[in-house]
C-alpha cells in the first residue's frame, strides 16, 4: 500500500516560482555578490542547497515546534557556512570548492547543529543503552573523492560526527608512516583515544545526558522489567506500552542526516545517531555503516546524476538493505520520484532480506543535481538543478530544506495518510530547486 505523494505538485509550483522574475532581488538560489575587496577581481559563484531530517520515527503534536526548529537552525547553520567562506575567506572558499570540500564541510556543520539539541537522538540527550550509557554512531561521504568516515559505539564525544569527518580528511592525505593504509571506521574504545589524539576535545557521558534522556532510561528499564514478568504475547499489554510511548513522545526518534549539493556539483551526505533506546552495548547501527546510513556520489561518465542520501530508522532493517546505496542508484532513472518510490516499496518493505519482518520501518532524505544552462538575450545563466524528496514508512518524518541565498529555511513534519500502517506502507514528497550563476 502506498502512502502520500504530493512530489508532482511541490515541484510543479516550485518550477513555476523559479522562472518567475525576481526585480526586485538577486535571482532566487543565486550567489553572484562581489566582496568589496575585489572590485577588479569577477568573483567565482558559490552556494548550496541543504536537505537535513531530525529522525523518522514518531514525532509528537506537541513538540513539532522543537522539531521544526532544530532542523530550522541547521539548514540556517550551512547557509551562514557558505556565507562566511564567502565574505570572509573568498579566495580559501574558492579552493575549499575546487577540491570539492565545501560541501562536506557544510553537511558536518549541519550534522553538529543537529546533535547539540536535547530534542534528537543524536549527540547530546542521545538515547541511554541497557547499562544507562550513550554509544553513539556516525558517519559522513564526499561525493568527488568518494572517502568515508564513520566511527560506531563511540563513547564521550559531543559531537560524533566531527570525529567521522576527522577520518574522512586524514584518509585523503594518503598512506600512514610504513606504507599503512589509514582507518576509514573506529569504533568504541579505538575510536575515543583516535579522536582524542586528532585534538577532538572529550565530553564526560554524564553531561551528554539530558533530563529527557534520563527519564526515557528510566520509564523504559521500568516497562522491560514488567514486560519480564508478564506474559509477552499478551495483545492489550502490548497496546497499552505502545500507546504510553507515543503519548509521552518517546517513539524511536532514530537518526537525523543532512545532505548537501553545492554550485561546483559536489555533494556530501552525513548521518548521526544515538542508537535504540537500551540496545545492547557495543552495538552499532545504520548510522556507521557503509552504504546503509549515508551516501554521496559526484555525477561521472556512468552516472548523469550527483546524488546524496541519508536514512533513518531501524538499523537493522536499514543495513540488511543497504538502503542508502539502493537509493543513490535509483535516482541515477529519469523519474526521480518514480524510482524512489519503487526502491522504497521493492527494496525496503518488500524485500526479501526483511521477509520476516512484520513491519519495516525507516526513512530517507536524497537529492540529485545535475547542470543546466540556459541562453538569454544578454548572457548566459548556469548552474545545478536540484531534485529533493524524503519518504518513510515510519508514523512522521521532521525535515527541513534550505539554499544558500534564501532568507530562511523551510520546515515540515511528513506524516503518514490517516488510516495507514507504520512499517507496511509509506509517504512520499518533496520539491526542486534551481542554483544560478551568470555564465563568465
Amino acid at each position: 500500500m502506498i502512502g502520500l505523494s504530493s512530489y508532482a505538485r511541490v515541484m510543479e509550483s516550485l518550477m513555476n516560482s523559479a522562472e518567475e522574475p525576481q526585480p526586485s532581488s538577486p535571482p532566487a538560489n543565486s550567489w553572484s555578490l562581489k566582496p568589496e575587496s575585489s572590485k577588479n577581481q569577477k568573483p567565482k559563484c558559490v552556494g548550496g542547497f541543504v536537505l537535513v531530517h531530525a529522525g523518522a520515527g514518531y514525532h509528537s503534536e506537541s513538540k513539532a515546534k522543537e522539531y521544526k526548529h532544530v532542523c530550522k537552525r541547521a539548514c540556517q547553520r550551512v547557509s551562514l557556512c557558505y556565507r562566511y567562506y564567502y565574505t570572509m575567506w573568498f579566495f580559501q572558499a574558492v579552493d575549499r570548492l575546487k577540491a570539492g570540500a565545501l560541501a562536506v564541510e557544510a553537511v558536518a556543520a549541519a550534522l553538529v547543529e543537529l546533535e547539540d539539541s536535547p530534542f534528537t537522538n543524536a549527540g547530546m540527550g542521545s538515547n541511554l543503552n541497557l547499562s544507562g550509557e550513550i554509544e553513539c554512531d556516525a558517519s559522513i561521504m564526499d561525493g568527488k573523492s568518494l572517502h568515508y568516515g564513520a566511527v560506531g559505539a563511540i563513547s564521550g564525544m559531543k559531537n560524533p560526527v566531527l570525529v567521522a569527518n576527522r577520518l574522512l580528511s586524514e584518509a585523503q592525505k594518503g598512506k600512514l608512516s610504513a606504507g599503512r593504509i589509514p582507518p576509514c571506521f573506529l569504533v568504541g574504545r579505538g575510536a575515543h583515544d583516535w579522536a582524542i589524539g586528532h585534538g577532538i576535545p572529550p565530553c564526560p557521558s554524564e553531561k551528554m545526558a539530558t533530563k529527557f534522556s534520563l527519564s526515557a532510561y528510566k520509564r523504559n528499564k521500568r516497562k522491560m522489567e514488567l514486560a519480564e514478568k508478564m506474559d509477552t504475547g499478551h495483545n492489550q499489554a502490548k497496546k497499552r506500552r505502545q500507546s504510553s510511548e507515543n503519548e509521552n513522545g518517546s517513539g524511536c526518534l532514530d537518526t537525523v542526516g543532512a545532505v548537501v549539493v553545492d554550485l561546483e556539483g559536489n555533494v556530501a551526505a552525513a548521518v548521526s545517531s544515538g542508537g535504540l533506546a537500551m540496545k545492547h552495548p557495543g552495538r552499532v547501527g545504520q548510522a556507521a555503516h557503509y552504504g546503509c546510513g549515508c551516501w554521496a556520489e559526484n555525477a561521472c561518465n556512468m552516472n548523469p546524476y550527483s546524488t546524496a542520501v541519508s536514512t533513518s530508522g531501524c538499523g537493522e532493517h536499514l543495513i540488511r538493505t543497504m538502503l542508502a546505496r539502493e537509493c543513490s542508484t535509483a535516482m541515477q532513472s529519469e523519474d526521480a520520484h518514480q524510482a524512489l518510490l519503487e526502491t522504497m516499496q521493492n527494496k525496503f518493505i518488500s524485500s526479501p532480506f526483511l521477509a520476516r519482518e512484520d513491519r519495516v520501518l525507516g526513512g530517507v532524505i536524497v537529492l540529485r543535481g545535475c547542470r543546466c544552462v540556459e541562453t538569454q538575450p544578454s548572457q548566459s545563466i548556469q548552474g545545478i538543478l536540484v531534485e529533493f524528496l524524503w519518504s518513510h514508512t515510519t508514523e512522521s518524518m521532521c525535515v527541513g530544506y534550505m539554499s544558500a541565498q534564501d532568507s530562511k529555511a523551510k520546515t515540515h513534519i511528513s506524516r503518514l495518510p490517516p488510516g495507514t500502517v507504520p512499517g507496511q506502507c509509506l509517504a512520499i514528497e518533496g520539491g526542486v530547486c534551481r542554483l544560478t550563476s551568470p555564465v563568465e
